[in-house]
């Protein structure tokens, strides 16, 4: 029987992916600018949540977006017309982002004088969760028509959060969702996160959040 290798790639390549996002978070740390990786599922409300994040900050922080796709430019249009920096990434089939792709991405959207930058990722609750971005922070949006329960099916990604936004509050009354469960099954995964329940549509904890994320970037800054 002809002999063969075996090569732990998968553990390779996370552990050089580490390494490169350790180096980002020092080389922005230099720059003073806070890198915040957003995550969710399609339809969640990264986009909307977004433009109110912006609408609340943008006279206090400078602040650019990168907008993660497998294809197409329609959110850094919406997010473009919101009236900040924004630029497209297009990830040619593949479901996350990884430290050297975000890096490329922060070129291109050129740091200089920016306090905030936010990596709007590629929609997917398993691919993102598993690559260090670089960032300094990790939020996830939960929406309340995917059910209270995800943050058991998909451990890891409530794992690695710093705060979970629940949005689509407006719809509580349409879903079956238990927001004392969902905070339970978050705090099973990740007793640190922050769980802060909003609703894009209609502005509602939004200020909370933004609060949330104007003490994380003054604290970065100031460390």
């Amino acid at each position: 029987m002809q002999a063969y290798k075996v090569l732990e790639i998968k553990q390779s390549v996370f552990a050089d992916n580490d390494k490169q996002a350790q180096l980002l978070r020092e080389e922005l740390k230099k720059k003073k600018v806070f890198l915040l990786n957003l995550m969710s599922s399609p339809g969640s409300g990264k986009t909307t949540t977004l433009t109110r994040t912006i609408e609340a900050l943008k006279d206090e922080l400078s602040i650019g977006v990168m907008e993660a796709d497998i294809d197409s430019d329609v959110d850094a249009k919406t997010i473009s017309d919101a009236g900040v920096k924004a630029i497209q990434l297009h990830t040619g089939g593949m479901c996350h982002l990884d430290a050297e792709m975000t890096r490329q991405g922060l070129e291109g959207l050129e740091t200089e004088g920016l306090d905030l930058a936010i990596l709007e990722n590629v929609g997917n609750l398993v691919c993102p969760a598993e690559f260090d971005t670089g960032s300094v922070k990790n939020a996830m949006i939960l929406s309340v028509p995917e059910g209270h329960d995800k943050p058991l099916k998909y451990p890891l990604m409530f794992s690695i959060c710093d705060v979970v936004l629940i949005n689509k509050i407006d719809v509580l009354p349409y879903f079956d969702f238990d927001m004392d469960k969902c905070r339970e099954y978050v705090h099973m995964r990740n007793p640190k996160a922050q769980v802060i329940p909003i609703c894009a549509k209609t502005g509602e904890g939004i200020d909370e959040w933004a609060n949330w994320l104007r003490i994380q970037v003054k604290a970065w800054q100031e460390s």
